[in-house]
Order: structure tokens, then C-alpha cells, then sequence
């Protein structure tokens, strides 16, 4: 059986790190997906965030990508995103963040709801 690695990104590594030092669960939950090999890790279009716009601050645990469109204004955050679905959710008036960036704002994770 190989032994396993985990991720090499020495960004990566560290979110990881902090993310598992926190005390609420959807941190943690979200550490544990960042974890995954990169073969398993989660990439989501604009068309799913779109789709679960309404519930509040979305965070997706990897890529957000450009197929599809937003129609309503909405925050994500997420670990990396491509540069057109950036742009695309600036320009539907909503806001892209780090991870990091949303811990600092919301340290509870109130309101908060993984993508996957």
C-alpha cells in the first residue's frame, strides 16, 4: 500500500493547518476536504452556486470554476478560483474570498454552507 502524502502546496498545507485548529465543525469539515488527493478534490461551476445562492455564504473547499452564470448577488469563498468565475461573480454584484478571508470575517461559520 503507498504511503500517503498528502498536499505539497505550501499554501495549501498551511490552510490546513489553520483550518484544523479551529474549534467549529465546519472548519474542521473543511480542512478534511482540503486533505483529499487532488484527484478527489472539489471542483464547482458557477451554475451550482447559483443554484444555492439564496441559503447564505457559500464556501467550496477547492476550484471555483466558469461554466455557467450567476443571476443574484452572492459570497464564495473558496481556496482558488478560475479567473473568469471571479469575474463573473464581482460582476453579478457578489463577493470572492479566500477561505482565510471568510474565517476572519465569520470565526463561528454562521450562515455558512459547503459546496461540494
Amino acid at each position: 500500500m503507498p504511503k500517503p502524502t498528502g498536499p505539497t502546496n505550501p499554501m495549501l498545507k498551511e490552510l490546513i493547518a489553520l483550518l484544523r485548529r479551529e474549534k467549529k465543525g465546519i472548519w474542521r469539515r473543511a480542512a478534511e476536504i482540503l486533505s483529499r488527493p487532488t484527484r478527489r478534490r472539489v471542483e464547482v461551476n458557477l451554475s451550482k452556486i447559483n443554484r444555492y445562492a439564496d441559503k447564505g455564504t457559500l464556501l467550496v473547499p477547492g476550484v471555483v470554476l466558469a461554466s455557467g452564470s450567476l443571476d443574484k448577488p452572492v459570497t464564495v469563498a473558496a481556496f482558488r478560483f478560475s479567473a473568469q468565475a471571479r469575474r463573473k461573480i464581482i460582476e453579478a454584484g457578489g463577493r470572492a474570498l479566500g477561505i482565510k478571508e471568510l474565517m476572519e470575517e465569520n470565526p463561528d461559520g454562521k450562515g455558512v454552507i459547503i459546496i461540494t
